[in-house]
């Protein structure tokens, strides 16, 4: 790395990822990927979580190395979201479960863009992550990171290779740290002397 280069630490991609998908994170209605398996034991939280990890890694080493500006806002979002389908996909009582890799991306967009709104890259980054299952092509360079990353990071649950702990970490103490300052929050005064 040049000179000028920032080290990228675990801690500033955690922050970074808190800041740029707070709305998600926080959203009771993405808690809900806490609830489903995606490889092994991880959760597909868990998963979308390193996801967005790696999709920053790289998104950091393309601006650094070669300039080429990524939209972080959208990246982050969307990997956050890229699963959003909100069933267990391992059940074969549902139907068409034995095809979820080819339909899943649609179902997380759709999804997705109902409970939070999605922007073109956004959409574009969560319909086409399975590429080349998804038989359209990434459109932005935002899906293609996201592409990666997902595959990286599949590969690494399936072997139970640890590349994401820290971060889920503090995730998660972020989301109890909310919930914590909500609660007390919602407490009348009085009760709360």
């Amino acid at each position: 790395m040049s000179s000028k280069s920032k080290h990228i630490t675990e801690y500033k991609l955690a922050k970074e990822i808190l800041t740029r998908g707070h709305d998600v994170i926080l959203d009771p209605k993405a808690q809900v990927m806490k609830t489903f398996t995606q490889h092994g034991k991880t959760t597909v939280f868990e998963h979308c979580v390193s996801v967005a990890k790696f999709s920053l890694l790289m998104a950091y080493y393309l601006e650094e190395k070669f300039n080429i500006k990524v939209d972080r806002d959208s990246l982050v979002r969307a990997a956050l979201l890229h699963d959003y389908f909100l069933y267990d996909w391992h059940d074969k009582t549902i139907p068409g479960h034995n095809i979820h890799g080819f339909t899943h991306p649609r179902t997380a967009m759709l999804n997705a863009d109902r409970d939070f709104g999605l922007n073109k890259i956004e959409k574009d980054i969560i319909s086409k992550h399975m590429f080349p299952l998804t038989f359209m092509p990434p459109r932005y360079r935002e899906s293609v990171l996201v592409t990666l990353a997902d595959k990286w990071c599949a590969l690494c649950e399936t072997f139970k290779v640890d590349v994401s702990s820290y971060i889920i970490y503090r995730v998660n103490a972020h989301i109890a740290r909310a919930n914590q300052e909500a609660e007390s929050e919602a407490i009348p005064a009085e009760q709360a002397i």
